[in-house]
């Protein structure tokens, strides 16, 4: 039972720590790198074929929930199978195709997903990734601002 209680506290501390100290991986995406939702929104109401392609990188349940319309679904970044799939998917693409990464799973300073995918496009020499910028999570900073979404698998 003592064994049970230590692996559920090595998370908690973990996340802790992140919190105390101000910083998470997703921190260390440039400023540069990032599309405030207003803006992604914006992009996708203009009818033009030089849309991104837009990839959730968070958990499947919330992709089934809701998702940016035309969003495709890679897996968690977080996870080995989530970059192997966003490997493969991108594999065949020009290196300069746009890109937007989003997770929404929660806050911006916890989000395990979305540093591994742009890290991972980053290091294929893909040159125009963005990351969309949710502060709290997606319901708060997409869904319930009425920007466009879809629903289901």
């Amino acid at each position: 039972m003592r064994k049970q209680n230590r692996l559920f506290l090595l998370p908690a501390i973990l996340l802790a720590v992140i919190a105390a100290s101000g910083r998470s991986a997703a921190a260390d995406i440039p400023n540069s790198a990032l599309v405030q939702p207003e803006e992604l929104a914006k992009i996708l109401q203009k009818n033009s074929a030089t849309k991104p392609l837009i990839f959730q990188v968070g958990f499947q349940k919330l992709y089934q929930q809701a998702r940016i319309p035309g969003a495709e679904y890679v897996g968690a970044a977080s996870q080995a199978e989530g970059i192997q799939q966003l490997e493969k998917r991108v594999a065949s693409l020009p290196k300069n195709k746009a890109i937007v990464l989003y997770c929404g799973c929660c806050p911006w300073w916890h989000c395990p997903n979305v540093q591994p995918a742009y890290q991972l496009l980053h290091s294929m020499g893909f040159t125009n990734v963005k990351v969309l910028y949710i502060a709290q999570n997606f319901g708060a900073d997409w869904v319930s601002k009425g920007y466009p979404t879809e629903k289901g698998e």
